[in-house]
């Protein structure tokens, strides 16, 4: 028996165009004492990362499949196809990697190889939706001689910031920050700026902040002001936003704010024409604001949602969804009764009418540090499987 230990250093998440780097061990574990004791041989070793998309039958219509293989590979097969057995099709792998060739292990020995690769910046994002799912993987096959292929896949998350693949460093390394008494290889170097160049980035995009105000009515007046001072966020900050009722001519008993995204499938993939668009819900906020000048609320983005993107078969947006129940009397009407002795008991009217509507504000959600993200990962940084 061998068991293979693959190990994502920094972490499951990364940006599209980093580098990932992946340390395999393979690791003879009976004792050199014990009776049983002998070396054991593999045959070869490869790893390649690959994205797999899945498409929903019921919302979803994709164009004919060019006849390309099954996913299906035979046990006694030697070729190494990493997305054997997975559902859906492959739209993006990197080239395979061969980690080495006739390897023996001596009992209690193990060694270890590095795998580095750069993730395509022109691939979709990790996603999991109602309509369509981007899953990344690196796969690690390995073979005993006369023996099935074993797969260890190591699942981890992409995050695609829009631009960076156009961005061209330098040529003059002396206009950077370096350590003269460190060696760095140059992949290194240029991943390393890369994550910085994102950060900067990031960080100009959603620190710039400006008023937005939006009167809020419905068709028998003013109900009041809605202010909000950026509408461009990471995943992981706070949607803050105000609320003024106290110039509303008409009286706002309740209101609820909902951080959405809107998943949408192109026209020409849907698979009913006019198909309505999916909605889900990261975050909500209630509040009962009869007789209340102003509000506020705090909606946090999750780390572990996907940004807005856009792909050939779906797009996916961001949107505050607000809901607010008007009273179709005046303020004063309101007011409840009380009784005619000295103690005076309030108490809240029985029945009163309502009126209800609803808005949509779109904002923009990019991605964030993929360190921070990788706290929040549903992802292990550690798998293993044993041969």
């Amino acid at each position: 028996m061998i068991e293979v230990l693959a190990k994502l250093g920094r972490g499951p998440v990364f940006l599209a165009g980093e580098m990932l780097e992946c340390v395999i061990t393979f690791t003879n574990p009976l004792s050199a004492s014990s009776t049983s004791a002998s070396s054991e041989m593999l045959a070869w070793a490869s790893a390649q990362i690959h994205c797999q998309f899945h498409a929903s039958e019921s919302r979803v219509a994709l164009p004919p499949s060019d006849g390309s293989k099954p996913d299906v590979q035979a046990e006694n097969e030697t070729v190494f196809v990493p997305n054997r057995g997975e559902r859906g099709q492959c739209i993006l792998s990197t080239p395979p990697k061969i980690l080495f060739c006739d390897l023996r292990l001596d009992p209690g020995e193990s060694k270890s190889y590095s795998y580095c690769e750069t993730l395509p910046v022109d691939g979709p994002p990790s996603f999991r939706g109602q309509s369509v799912k981007y899953v990344y993987k690196l796969t690690i096959g390995c073979q005993r001689v006369n023996s099935p292929i074993k797969l260890l896949r190591v699942p981890f998350r992409v995050l695609v910031l829009h631009g960076l693949k156009d961005y061209q460093f330098p040529q003059d390394e002396a206009v950077a920050p370096s350590n003269p008494f460190l060696e760095e290889e140059e992949g290194l170097k240029k991943d390393s700026r890369l994550a910085d160049l994102a950060t900067e980035l990031l960080m100009v995009a959603t620190s710039r902040r400006s008023l937005h105000l939006y009167n809020i009515s419905n068709t028998r007046g003013k109900v009041g002001t809605f202010c909000i001072f950026k509408t461009v966020y990471k995943i992981g900050e706070d949607v803050i936003g105000t609320f003024n009722f106290s110039e509303g001519d008409i009286p706002c008993l309740q209101y609820s704010v909902s951080l959405q995204t809107e998943e949408s499938v192109r026209e020409e993939f849907q698979r009913r024409r006019g198909q309505p668009v999916s909605y889900s819900t990261h975050a909500r906020h209630q509040e009962a604001c009869l007789h209340t000048a102003q509000s506020s609320f705090s909606l946090p983005v999750p780390l572990s949602s996907t940004p807005g993107f856009t792909t050939d078969i779906v797009s996916l947006k961001w949107r505050l969804h607000f809901e607010f129940v008007t009273s179709g009397e005046s303020a004063g009407t309101c007011v409840v009764r009380g009784s005619q002795s000295e103690a005076v008991t309030w108490t809240g009217v029985e029945q009163i009418e309502v009126d209800t509507f609803s808005w949509d504000l779109p904002i923009k959600v990019l991605p964030t540090n993929p360190i921070l993200a990788s706290y929040v990962s549903q992802f292990s940084s550690t798998n293993s499987i044993s041969i």
